[in-house]
């Protein structure tokens, strides 16, 4: 398995797949995480992160049962694998870590 870090937009999607539990497949992914960023994004992109994710061990998917909404077609479903759930509780705890030893007063300055 590959330990890289996580990019920022990598991380977003594991925690959209987080969010959405056991309807986390690529369009739904796609338009929660733009629910919440508040920023464009296109299910290109979307795709390609999650067969990065995949590719790196943080996930791992599934095809769904066949739905009517999608003509018959079934959707890939994503999951957290234990090793992408260290890896995003790791870059949390950095980023906390990072955040706890900056003194108040010096954002207050920017």
């Amino acid at each position: 398995m590959n330990t890289a870090k996580l990019g920022e937009f990598e991380e977003l999607v594991l925690l959209m797949i987080v969010l959405l539990e056991d309807d986390a497949y690529g369009l739904a992914i796609c338009e929660e995480l733009q629910e919440q960023t508040k920023r464009s994004t296109t299910i290109g992109a979307v795709h390609a992160t999650l067969v990065r994710l995949e590719k790196k061990g943080f996930t791992k998917s599934h095809l769904g049962d066949p739905t009517g909404e999608r003509g018959g077609r079934r959707k890939r479903l994503f999951k957290l694998t234990a090793f992408g759930k260290k890896v995003l509780i790791e870059s949390c705890e950095l980023k906390i870590n990072i955040w706890r030893q900056i003194p108040e007063l010096s954002l207050k300055m920017i």
